[in-house]
């Protein structure tokens, strides 16, 4: 939908991301209008055949949608448009299918235009009347293919019967040259609106426009008028609404009667209004189960009831004044004049009083049950129909109204009954129907619609309510005088604002942030931080621009009392949690509010039985109180200080609750109150609460370690969360409360919490290994010290022992992370003890435990589960590198840094792109980090060249493309070489497309760059050699290396290793082992080399394969096996072609494999 350069005005390189998202909903005009008049010009070409048609229509449909939003720039075109196609309909030499063709593309324009504004184009003179008609009879109303022919036909016949002259003119002599009398014109038409009005699809909505045309007119009103309307009802009396058949012929009779009584006169229809009513009021719409019969049922009974009222319009509705400048101008100025007219006029309206039909009661009782309606289409259409007949009722009887419309806002009434009745002040407020003396009543209901939610099972409903509320306040904001409102402001600028930052449904958010005025108090200001797209981000709203709109005084205790009230108990959790962070970043602004007031509150909370409003209320103590010392740092005070005595009492006593109903941890409860009480732990230890060597300390610690061994029992879902919450909270804890001197751990608990976690680490329970491996990662430097060589030693033994079973690979994962966290925290030294600190006598342990765990490849049911361990020992890899790197780089061998790269080079080159990604990142970090540097790298110059340091940003690992042909290079780098084409080996190996084509293409090209360097090729080769015999029986590896290796042989790769000796004989012979056509076609190589023209390359094939027979000894039947291997071992292998030949064809007749043909060079 972009503007060209030239609509736009600008380039599209000076055009940031915003500007662009505004002017790509922005167009400038029918830009496609010769595209659009070549496709209409080429239908009588293309309409013969649906290869040729289908992509007109489609093309020609893509071009009108553009402008679904902005149909009015289609105006200045639609009637060339409409001509054209026009032509081909009227033409007599068109065929069925052009003309079928061109409605359908009539329809096209017409559906995005809009019937109302189209069809008044269509030509409607006494001359199109008779065409059209017989056009419309021959049509079939079956065939589901043409539908949009009779669709536009009829809406065509509806213009034509607007001509002004009695179609009785039209008929002429009725007898036809048969003798026949023929059909009346009039006759002709109703039969087709009756016929068409039971049908289905659409043509039976452009049926209910014809009647509504036709039957008002003046001429067939008194003939047909009556009849018609007894033929409605009839149908609607005797259909049943639970039938197929019959509900489509009653939505064509309710829609045909609605829009009669809409266009029709009132003086030619009152006299037929109340037996309708009585008709629908027999028929019980309202209880119908289809949603368009009860809406059409609402439409057509607001139309009687506006009949049965005088088209008067209200003189006491409150006016705010022309929208046009002009007239307030000039009205301003002839105020005085025209004062007294105006109130003589107001007087002679109250005297001109009528008695209103009771009939109109029944009306408004049908439209106020139709604001309930559970379907929005019906409470809509119920809610304008109260705007339009309150518009024509006296002043009271219309407060009554407005007074029946707000008993739709109890809280005994459904979420429905709550939209239909925000959806009716607004069309009353918009209109002038509902006085400002009403407002006192009207906009506490409103407030409490724009924060109505109701919980339902596991979710919740209002959030239609609550968009409606925003609709009223965006009605009222223009219906009504700002002084009128200037009572309300404060009361909905705050709700207003807090619906667009705190709801939790973005359409909600939108709608508020839109509904939102200027004349709000800093409004200009809000509304620049709070616009349509910021509040998008619920992170955003409940974080960042929250903050801003507290930080003006009119907004910030109701934006906290709103948290406190609504968001820290609601039922979803993520609301909860940003609810909490929120009151955290909103503590600076009323600490005192928080301390006194809010802690208060939510302390009771915490403690209650609600689990929803205990969860949020504990997490909300949390995060105040950090906020609160946070705030005591820049005043030299403590969270005690700011705090009462009773509020510090009851945070200690929290986790009591916990601890005696215990059983309240356990299922769901336990997913959301452990995490809530770790995160106090945390919080409070943090704000340095003055609880050291209290027993509320040693329940903490029960908590946590009860936690830990209960990880089992948690679902999946919540146990990372958990486990996240447990570790920073016994981090937090152990800082603040166990520390006997400053850096000096208390040796009691030292000693009980890491043999605690060390013997987790052998528990049959995987997450318990998990949560205690991670819980020694967390511990803080005073408490490892003395220990680091009993927990280096806990964690090396499951990272081992677990990985030769395959089991416990999440255990392994975390233990190689707190591999890393334990050396981070325990520092390096160089001459260190091993006990205290990374030295150079346990260096080579950690970095063999990482490098093994580098080779981790467990599969289970879940996939390469193994690549979780990976990731997790590259990340510590890096982590402990730099480490040293930084403190004492000499302890680094360089075998151990040699092998380390390696193992990244070999995972920079596997086929997961996110875990090759990963490695590769971590590779480029160490080659180019300088501060510090890491030494020893292998070929630190070639890698280099390889990768510049622009690569560090520019490389996209995760792209196949990208990534192979580098990492393709360090095949000619000799110490890289083994491992890069080990990775390799499974990347061109592997299934995935993509992979496959990009790095068997990298490597192809990097064999062709090497053809004429005999040293490079055979070291190749050797490398491959190597790979296969290293993993003969790894079934990772072997599978992958026999489809690369037959993609070599189908590049002709193998071509290239044809002149060195002992290594294609000595590979395929390693590949004669494996069965079925893979040995067939080894042995066809092999039986090839033995004539092959260098000598050598014979006798070494003839005793390779001497020494496979002597190994696979399945290989051939044993009736020829001693023939074979005595002519192989005593055959000169060495002599003329013709003597080698005879004995390969020999063999070849033993071992029953074709006999290789000698195929002639071909001269071009």
């Amino acid at each position: 939908m972009a503007l060209s350069e030239t609509e736009n005005g600008c380039s599209g390189g000076e055009v940031g991301d915003s500007d662009v998202i505004v002017k790509t909903c922005v167009l400038g005009g029918f830009a496609e209008s010769d595209e659009t008049r070549a496709l209409i010009s080429s239908l009588p070409e293309v309409h013969r055949d649906m290869v040729t048609s289908e992509p007109a229509t489609q093309r020609f449909l893509v071009i009108m949608n553009r402008y679904q939003e902005q149909p009015h720039l289609l105006d200045p075109h639609l009637e060339w448009m409409l001509n054209m196609i026009l032509n081909f309909v009227r033409s007599e030499s068109s065929p069925p299918s052009l003309v079928h063709l061109g409605f359908k593309f009539l329809y096209i324009i017409c559906k995005v235009r809009g019937y109302k504004i189209f069809m008044q184009l269509f030509p409607h003179e006494v001359a199109d009347v008779q065409p059209v008609l017989d056009l419309l009879t021959r049509q079939d109303p079956k065939d589901s293919e043409t539908w949009e022919t009779r669709y536009m036909l009829l809406l065509w016949l509806s213009m034509t019967c607007l001509i002004p002259f009695d179609l009785s003119r039209l008929d002429g002599h009725l007898e036809s040259g048969g003798g026949k009398a023929r059909e009346p014109i009039m006759d002709q038409i109703l039969a087709i609106a009756k016929s068409y009005l039971v049908v289905r699809g659409s043509s039976r909505n452009a049926a209910s426009v014809l009647v509504s045309k036709f039957m008002t007119r003046p001429d067939v009103k008194q003939k047909h008028l009556a009849d018609f309307l007894d033929w409605s009802l009839t149908t609607i009396s005797q259909t049943n609404d639970q039938l197929l058949r019959d509900i489509v012929v009653l939505d064509g009779a309710l829609q045909s009667l609605a829009k009669v009584f809409k266009h029709g006169k009132r003086d030619d229809l009152l006299q037929y209004a109340p037996t309708v009513l009585q008709c629908l009021e027999q028929k019980h719409l309202s209880e119908s189960s289809e949603a368009m019969l009860r809406k059409l049922g609402v439409k057509l009974i607001q139309r009687l009831g506006l009949n049965f009222l005088k088209p008067r319009l209200a003189t006491w509705r409150y006016q705010r004044g022309s929208r046009s400048l002009a007239a307030n101008l000039a009205m301003s100025q002839s105020t005085t004049a025209t004062s007294a007219v105006t109130s003589g006029l107001e007087s002679q309206e109250q005297e001109e009083d009528y008695d209103i039909p009771e009939e109109v009661e029944t009306v408004i009782e049908h439209l106020l049950v139709g604001l309930k309606d559970k379907e929005t289409i019906v409470r809509w259409s119920a809610a304008k129909g109260i705007g339009r007949v309150t518009g024509r009722l006296p002043k009271d009887l219309a407060d009554e109204v407005v007074g029946s419309v707000m008993d739709c806002f109890s809280f005994q009434e459904t979420d429905n009954a709550w939209h239909g009745g925000c959806l009716a002040l607004a069309e009353l407020g918009r209109r002038g129907l509902l006085l400002p003396s009403r407002l006192t009543d009207v906009v506490p209901l409103i407030i409490k619609s724009l924060t109505y939610e109701e919980k339902r099972g596991a979710c919740s409903v209002g959030s239609n309510v609550r968009d409606a509320a925003c609709y009223v306040c965006w009605s009222f904001a223009r219906a009504y005088e700002p002084k009128e409102l200037e009572p309300f402001v404060n009361q909905i600028a705050s709700a207003l604002l807090i619906t667009a930052v705190f709801d939790r449904n973005v359409n909600c958010r939108r709608a508020a942030s839109v509904s939102s005025l200027g004349t709000f108090p800093h409004g200009i200001d809000i509304l620049t931080a709070a616009d349509y797209y910021a509040v998008g981000n619920l992170s955003n709203c409940y974080l960042n621009i929250s903050v801003y709109i507290a930080s003006f005084p009119e907004y910030t205790k109701a934006m906290i009392d709103h948290l406190i009230s609504m968001k820290i108990n609601h039922w979803h959790s993520v609301i909860r949690e940003l609810a909490t962070k929120a009151l955290h970043n909103l503590t600076p602004q009323a600490p005192d509010y928080m301390a006194t007031t809010v802690l208060s509150q939510l302390l009771p909370m915490a403690v209650g039985i609600d689990l929803h409003g205990r969860h949020g209320a504990i997490l909300a103590c949390a995060e105040i109180t950090h906020a609160l010392y946070k705030l005591g740092l820049q005043t030299n005070r403590t969270v005690v200080d700011m705090i009462s005595s009773e509020c510090v009492d009851a945070l200690k006593n929290i986790h009591q609750m916990v601890i005696r109903f215990c059983l309240l941890c356990r299922g769901f409860g336990g997913e959301l109150m452990r995490p809530a009480m770790c995160g106090l732990i945390e919080k409070l230890s943090l704000s340095k609460m003055p609880f050291k060597n209290e027993p509320v300390i040693a329940g903490w610690q029960w908590l946590i370690d009860d936690t830990i061994k209960t990880l089992h029992l948690i679902s999946s879902g919540a146990k990372d969360g958990i486990i996240a919450a447990v570790v920073s909270a016994l981090s937090a804890l152990c800082e603040e409360y166990y520390q006997a001197q400053a850096g000096q751990a208390d040796s009691q608990i030292q000693d009980v919490l890491v043999s605690q976690y060390i013997e987790g680490l052998q528990s049959p329970q995987m997450l318990i290994r998990s949560g205690s491996a991670l819980a020694l990662g967390c511990l803080p430097r005073f408490m490892i010290h003395s220990k680091l060589k009993q927990i280096f030693e806990g964690l090396q033994q499951m990272c081992t022992v677990s990985q030769k079973e395959g089991s416990f690979t999440e255990a392994r994962r975390d233990a190689v992370k707190a591999i890393a966290q334990v050396c981070t925290k325990a520092g390096v030294c160089a001459n260190g003890s091993p006990d205290s600190a990374l030295c150079s006598e346990n260096v080579a342990d950690v970095y063999g435990t990482l490098l093994q765990s580098m080779n981790d490849y467990t599969k289970d049911s879940r996939g390469d589960v193994g690549a979780w361990v990976r990731e997790a020992a590259a990340t510590s890899l890096m982590d402990v590198t730099v480490l040293v790197a930084s403190s004492a780089p000499e302890i680094l061998s360089p075998d151990l840094v040699k092998c380390m790269m390696c193992c990244l080079a070999q995972q920079a080159a596997e086929k997961i792109d996110r875990y090759r990604a990963h490695a590769g990142n971590i590779f480029l970090h160490l080659l180019h980090s300088t501060e510090p540097a890491v030494p020893h790298i292998p070929h630190r110059e070639e890698l280099l060249s390889i990768f510049p340091v622009e690569t560090t940003t520019s490389l996209n690992w995760n792209a196949p493309s990208e990534a192979f042909q580098h990492i393709t290079q360090l095949l000619r780098l000799p110490h890289y070489q083994y491992h890069t084409l080990l990775g390799l080996t499974v990347s061109v190996g592997g299934i995935t497309e993509s992979t496959v084509h990009f790095s068997s293409q990298s490597l192809f090209d990097y064999l062709k760059g090497i053809q004429n360097n005999c040293a490079a090729l055979l070291q190749f080769g050797d490398t491959l050699l190597s790979i296969f015999r290293d993993n003969l029986r790894n079934d990772r590896v072997v599978i992958p290396f026999l489809n690369m290796l037959n993609q070599m042989l189908a590049n002709s790769c193998f071509e290239i290793f044809t002149t060195q000796e002992k290594y294609f004989e000595a590979a395929f012979c390693g590949l004669i082992q494996f069965q079925g056509e893979v040995r067939k076609k080894v042995l066809s190589q092999l039986l090839m080399l033995l004539c092959h023209p260098f000598p050598m390359i014979r006798k070494t094939t003839a005793s390779q394969m001497y020494e496979m027979l002597l190994t696979y000894d399945d290989v051939i039947d044993p009736v020829v096996l001693d023939d074979v291997m005595t002519l192989l071992s005593d055959a000169n292998w060495l002599s003329d072609m013709e003597t080698v030949r005879a004995n390969r064809n020999q063999i070849c007749d033993w071992l029953g494999v074709p006999r290789p043909q000698i195929v002639g060079k071909v001269t071009i």
